[in-house]
């Protein structure tokens, strides 16, 4: 398989504006893709000529020499020839449409073959918490999404909600339409993939960044990162809470516990509100703050620590990555038994995960009501969520006091991470699983292919109709096959090479040539006025002489010559009878 990556530079890079966790997800896959794929040549579907340009040197800078071929919607069509297109979020659905246009070819018994299987889609979870998220999802069941589409769900508890939610707009159109027939795309499971020689870290590198942040030998360093954000990442009260307990218990040994939070506050207001409640609730730990954007601070948080922890309680997490880097630099894990982390961290193996609790089904209503009124926000719909899950403090404090009272078991767990990471979780497993997967549409898509026509071509896309169709009862009459046409009065007295000259001269006009896409050749039009000249006949006959790949092009163009006063209709056009 050779795919298409859909490509913005925005989507696969660190260093945009808004560090967002798709941004780093996307960012590591690009260069895992490239890295590991056995793609014997690199497509990109781009928006833009320079994105394209950009791709072409990301290719570049992994190593790879294989050709880059770059698709935009003026060549869409040119997806078939790989068969396959990833998309770094979920909204395939849209893509399907485009795709239903773009690929759909006429089969010479004059049916169409839908672009449906001209090529298959893979696109993949990020949050599915988001209004745009959620839509996009629900879109599928409305949208040409095929049987060789596949959408990847990173965890099995964001594969749960995905089929919540499509099931909650099937059961709506069931009621309210009588709908039966039911198309969805695979749904694998697939984990998010890292470099695990990333988070490699020497004696002497682990030394010196202890250094930097003043931790000496009888100092336990827990570190949290990530956004440091209480409404849309994880609050941090339960983690300050057991640290607090945690930190009294060994206190007597003469241990100190230092916290490490790398990551940056949206504002100084969240600056301050993690500020006081650190105060407030861990006054015996030290909270140290890194900048998690900076390449340096990630470097010195992930090599001076003791213990890694992340107590997640947001509906925005899927996956959770920083559980699995903590575990590929060897460090022991306590996070809360939520989302991803449930598939990723083995409790008692390598680290601990903490139970959380969510009131059942029915009680939160009201918030989704205020987030769909748009009353709230997306982070206020968040953070109220957030708010009423609890994650329990007293195993937390458990659990690291289980971790800061011994250094073997510190060891056990963080080798046992180590190397879960490093043989299910690294890029050059997950690509393996990518690749599987692609070749698995393929399959599917081939098998399908065939009977994928219809003599319709306005299932396409209903909401995007060939206008000609949407709005065919708006002109007197229509050009059909058998329409009669003729040169017109002053063009019969000349010829063909006249003709065509006044036809250039009239192409020539600004008000005419601004819609050249829809205008045919010379050769085109040379054809067109020779056929002509021969006398009245059917339209269909005045394109007879053009290739047959250009002739329904061409046909359509007989009523520009008319717009023009080149053609005519032999019967002069008459209005109808009023039906008032």
């Amino acid at each position: 398989m050779n795919p298409v990556i859909y490509y913005h530079p925005e989507a696969y890079t660190t260093t945009g504006p808004k560090l967002m966790g798709r941004n780093a997800a996307g960012e590591s896959f690009l260069r895992g893709f490239l890295k590991h794929s056995h793609s014997t040549e690199f497509w990109a579907q781009v928006q833009r000529n320079e994105h394209g340009q950009h791709f072409a040197q990301q290719v570049k800078s992994m190593g790879r020499d294989e050709k880059v071929h770059c698709v935009t919607a003026h060549n869409l069509n040119a997806i078939s020839q790989a068969g396959l297109v990833y998309h770094p979020g979920p909204g395939i659905g849209e893509h399907a449409f485009h795709r239903s246009l773009a690929g759909q070819t006429r089969l010479p018994n004059n049916s169409l073959k839908h672009g449906n299987s001209a090529w298959a889609l893979c696109g993949i979870t990020h949050t599915t918490s988001s209004a745009g998220a959620m839509d996009a999802i629900s879109a599928f069941i409305t949208s040409p999404v095929q049987t060789w589409d596949a959408l990847i769900c990173t965890s099995n508890a964001v594969k749960n909600n995905v089929t919540k939610l499509l099931q909650a707009q099937v059961d709506m159109l069931k009621e309210r339409l009588g709908i039966s027939k039911l198309v969805l795309p695979m749904m694998p499971v697939i984990p998010l993939g890292i470099h695990t020689q990333d988070f490699e870290y020497s004696p002497q590198q682990k030394s010196l960044s202890r250094q930097k942040i003043n931790a000496d030998s009888n100092t336990l360093v827990v570190l949290f990162m990530g956004r440091l954000s209480f409404h849309a990442k994880a609050h941090p009260l339960a983690m300050y809470q057991a640290l607090q307990i945690a930190a009294q218990q060994v206190k007597v040994q003469g241990l100190k516990i230092k916290l490490l939070e790398c990551g940056w506050h949206a504002n100084e207001f969240i600056e301050k509100a993690y500020q006081d409640a650190a105060l407030l609730a861990c006054p015996d730990v030290q909270v140290v703050t890194l900048d998690g954007r900076k390449a340096e601070d990630r470097e010195t948080a992930w090599a001076s620590a003791d213990v890694f922890c992340s107590l997640s309680d947001n509906i925005q997490e899927t996956f959770g990555i920083v559980p699995i880097e903590a575990m590929a630099a060897g460090l022991p894990v306590v996070v809360s038994d939520w989302d991803g982390y449930k598939d990723t961290v083995r409790h008692g193996i390598d680290g601990f995960r903490i139970p959380t609790l969510m009131p059942e089904a029915g009680l939160a209503t009201d918030l989704a009501q205020r987030h769909a009124l748009d009353v709230d926000t997306y982070d206020m719909y968040c953070g109220h969520t957030s708010s009423l899950i609890a994650v329990d403090i007293k195993q937390a404090a458990d659990a690291f006091t289980q971790l800061f009272n011994s250094s073997e078991l510190r060891a056990q767990m963080g080798a046992a991470g180590k190397a879960r990471a490093q043989s299910t979780y690294d890029w050059r497993v997950i690509i393996q699983q990518y690749e599987a997967l692609w070749s698995e549409q393929e399959k599917v898509r081939t098998l399908n292919a065939e009977g994928n026509t219809s003599d319709s071509p306005n299932l396409a896309w209903p909401a995007r109709m060939d206008p000609f169709y949407a709005f065919e009862s708006y002109p007197t009459h229509l050009l059909h096959r058998n329409t009669l046409l003729e040169l017109s009065v002053p063009m019969h007295a000349k010829n063909s090479t006249e003709i065509l000259a006044h036809i250039q001269s009239l192409r020539a006009l600004a008000m005419v040539n601004y819609a050249k896409i829809v205008l045919p050749t010379e050769a085109e039009l040379g054809a067109v006025v020779q056929q002509a000249l021969q006398g009245p006949q059917a339209a269909i006959a005045l394109v007879q002489h053009v290739p047959a790949q250009r002739q329904a092009f061409v046909f359509r163009s007989l009523a520009w010559l008319v717009k023009l006063g080149i053609l005519q209709a032999k019967s002069p056009s008459t209005l109808p009878k009023s039906s008032v």
